[in-house]
């Protein structure tokens, strides 16, 4: 795909329902009792290999456009599939239904694609054994796919080495089948999605500084859920009102949960000019409407406690970084790593070729902005949020940029590059 300059942007976008709250309404939805009904429902590749995957663990879920109907069979419901589950590119599905499927009385096998057999699967695989689950890595690699034997669990308390929210809810939820109380401490907080929604369906939950607590034998109970907009989608609409000469965008209904609005925060400690409208709490998640535009961005230091609160919008915050005055330092970010793709080394690459001035560094990357960018052939390496970030990028450069595996936004954003296009003065 080719991305061509643009002069100006301006309009007003909604962007697709939050991926991280689509997947655990289904998640949730199936293991509780009676109907749960989501509307807004990302229809994301990824959202769609967690319907896919409880449909085969005996879940009757009904599509309409977006509004998605999970007729739960409650915490012991689910029966053995009779095939491989497969999550695709799905992280978020992957760990989280194997802190499930631990617990059932049934053997599963779990594989996703060639990325998914690459990502580290022993940060649940080691919690989750301690809680009594017998989960094998079938290449002997701490990756998938795993064969899962369902067996009873124990609370335990675990400390994590890392701050993610995908380990801490595969814990928590293998914690709703335990014997006694589960605790899992970070290092810093991550996304607390989980904890949100789980009480809101009925468990109890409870968080103390960076430690989430499950206590078992709390039935979960299907409810009404309207997802709100995606920030991390929100993220390259905002990105670009920013860096776009005369642009001024709206992206209405975004989810401002605390622990994911880091994005936010960069934007205003660089200096953008961005306002929160219409602020309200909807099914105990921080919902707002954002307006950006045009700004003369500077670089700023990101690391610490503020990285799980912007860890996918990092290859977002590289490019808006190669767009602003001065030296941005991007730290404590190992994680990036470890997702699609080697998220630094990509980035570094890209944006490389494209002539901004950028160094890697083993935690993050050091990116001396204000140089002109100019078109180049950027590899996606079928990773989304690479795709889209330099899209944005392209939007700015001095000649046309190309993009390789572009369609790889559908895992989290099928409309994309329409909704880019809208906004094209």
């Amino acid at each position: 795909m080719f991305i061509n300059p643009v002069n100006s942007l301006k309009g007003i976008i909604t962007v697709p329902g939050d991926k991280s709250i689509s997947h655990r309404a289904v998640m949730f939805g199936s293991i509780a009792e009676g109907v749960t009904e989501v509307t807004n429902f990302l229809r994301g590749a990824d959202c769609l290999s967690t319907i896919d995957c409880f449909r085969k663990l005996g879940i009757y879920i009904e599509e309409k456009d977006s509004i998605i109907r999970i007729h739960g069979k409650g915490l012991h419901g689910l029966s053995m599939p009779h095939s491989i589950l497969d999550t695709g590119n799905s992280g978020t599905t992957t760990r989280l239904i194997t802190g499930i499927l631990s617990a059932q009385d049934f053997d599963v096998h779990l594989t996703g694609d060639e990325s998914i057999q690459k990502r580290p699967m022993g940060r649940i695989i080691d919690p989750l054994s301690q809680m009594g689950a017998d989960i094998v890595s079938e290449q002997n690699n701490q990756c998938a796919p795993l064969h899962i034997h369902g067996r009873p669990l124990h609370g335990i308390h675990y400390t994590s080495p890392v701050a993610s929210a995908q380990v801490k809810s595969s814990i928590l939820l293998a914690g709703l089948y335990a014997d006694s109380e589960t605790s899992v401490t970070e290092p810093y907080l991550s996304r607390n999605h989980t904890e949100i929604m789980l009480n809101y369906f009925g468990a109890q939950v409870t968080s103390h500084n960076t430690t989430a607590s499950v206590l078992p034998g709390n039935l979960l109970f299907g409810q009404k859920v309207d997802v709100p907009g995606d920030i991390s989608s929100a993220a390259y609409f905002l990105a670009a009102g920013l860096i776009t000469p005369n642009s001024e965008i709206l992206v209405k209904n975004v989810g401002i949960n605390p622990t994911r609005d880091g994005i936010i925060e960069v934007i205003q400690k660089m200096g953008g000019k961005l306002k929160l409208e219409n602020v309200r709490t909807e099914n105990g998640e921080l919902v707002s409407d954002l307006l950006v535009s045009t700004s003369e961005l500077h670089g700023i230091e990101i690391g610490g406690s503020l990285i799980p609160r912007l860890i996918d919008e990092i290859p977002m915050i590289a490019i808006m970084a190669a767009f602003a005055k001065g030296k941005t330092t991007i730290k404590d970010a190992q994680e990036l790593k470890v997702k699609e793709s080697n998220r630094i080394d990509v980035c570094v690459k890209n944006l490389s070729s494209m002539g901004a001035k950028i160094e890697g560094t083993d935690d993050g990357m050091i990116i001396e902005g204000g140089y002109p960018l100019h078109g180049s052939r950027i590899e996606s390496h079928l990773d989304h949020r690479i795709a889209m970030s330099f899209a944005i990028a392209g939007l700015n450069t001095q000649t046309r940029l190309e993009i390789i595996g572009a369609d790889c936004v559908s895992i989290s954003y099928p409309g994309y590059y329409r909704d880019l296009e809208s906004l094209i003065q």
